[in-house]
């Protein structure tokens, strides 16, 4: 029916004419736009960067200004800028949006380096992800983690211990995370250790935004000055255990509620605690928005019993503050009215 209409129209002279003139102005148009997709009207010429950080943000700078002076704001290339910044293995996409008629933005999202892996002498960064990011990214502030053989930068290292570490690791707050020196396997499982000496038990890597929370809450408190650890492996029932012989408030505490040996931690007021906790609860769906709500964290014995729960701890006797610990998730909110979980007994289980 179709091919029988336009032979119908074919065969009247003014309507071929009319055709054929359509058909002209279609591929005229088509090669217009072919040459102005590609003429200096609408060249890249002004390249803005963003999202770069670090020893190598002036070369990726470069390479995506480069690769973007080769197109138009009417043909951006995604695949040729991802291509420039391939050498590049901290990088993880790169978006680009172009405003007529010369300028690109360009917005870089990366993974930044959370650790530095030690194997045989040789080390080199790797990011929360597992991705190898090589020496050049290396600085002092990075905790080392020992492995077994030196991973090809750009690879993605294995192991569920290390990558559990490393998820950790990338869920620290910027202020914590200059300060971990280690974090290994314990009897209360992930371990971390800052360089003031704390101990800080996460048990493994679920929810690591709320046990960052927890702890910046627990560091929030005047009654975990001089504390040895700090056991957050249930966020909402964070505990602080103390050295022998020391009790809570019993070190010398400064303006800001923290001992001199936890000072470090500490931030330097509560408004920047405040922020930190706001923060990690933004990342945390269900949790509080400010450390200074809720409860204390309780003060528990010089270092836990591995296997204890918090339930015995608070059969045990030991005082509970008031208040109301922080929930994160349905079903732990029960679990923290009344009390942050008092860990004279043991910690929980993380």
């Amino acid at each position: 029916m179709a091919r029988g209409g336009i032979a119908a129209v074919w065969q009247r002279r003014h309507a071929r004419l009319a055709l054929v003139g359509v058909l002209l102005a279609l591929v005229v148009l088509a090669g217009g736009w072919l040459l102005l997709r590609d003429s200096s009207f609408v060249a890249v010429q002004k390249v803005q960067v963003s999202g770069v950080h670090g020893p190598q943000a002036a070369a990726i700078d470069a390479a995506l200004v480069q690769a973007a002076h080769r197109m138009s704001t009417l043909d951006v290339n995604s695949a040729a800028l991802r291509a420039a910044v391939a050498p590049f293995h901290l990088v993880r996409e790169v978006r680009a949006v172009a405003s007529f008629p010369h300028a690109l933005r360009i917005e870089v999202v990366e993974a930044l380096p959370v650790a530095t892996l030690l194997a045989g002498g040789v080390r080199t960064a790797v990011a929360a992800d597992g991705v190898v990011l090589g020496p050049v990214l290396i600085s002092g502030s990075l905790p080392t983690l020992n492995v077994a053989f030196e991973p090809a930068p750009g690879a993605r290292v294995s192991g569920t211990a290390l990558l559990e570490s490393l998820t950790l690791l990338g869920a620290a707050p910027a202020p914590l995370a200059g300060l971990i020196t280690s974090v290994a396997p314990g009897a209360r499982g992930l371990t971390v250790g800052m360089r003031n000496g704390l101990t800080i038990y996460f048990g493994n890597a679920s929810r690591p935004h709320a046990k960052w929370l927890s702890l910046v809450r627990v560091l929030a408190y005047a009654s975990s000055a001089g504390a040895a650890y700090v056991d957050v492996r249930l966020p909402s029932r964070p505990a602080a255990g103390f050295p022998g012989g020391v009790a809570p408030n019993a070190a010398g505490t400064s303006e800001t509620g923290a001992s001199p040996s936890s000072s470090e931690l500490a931030t330097s007021s509560e408004s920047t605690i405040a922020a930190l906790a706001a923060g990690l609860s933004a990342a945390t769906p269900g949790s509080a928005t400010a450390a200074t709500t809720g409860s204390a964290p309780a003060a528990g014995a010089p270092e836990p019993a591995a296997g204890a729960n918090a339930e015995s701890a608070t059969e045990s006797g030991a005082s509970k503050p008031s208040g109301t610990g922080a929930s994160e998730g349905s079903s732990e909110a029960s679990s923290a009215q009344g009390g942050g979980g008092a860990q004279s007994g043991g910690p929980p289980t993380g």
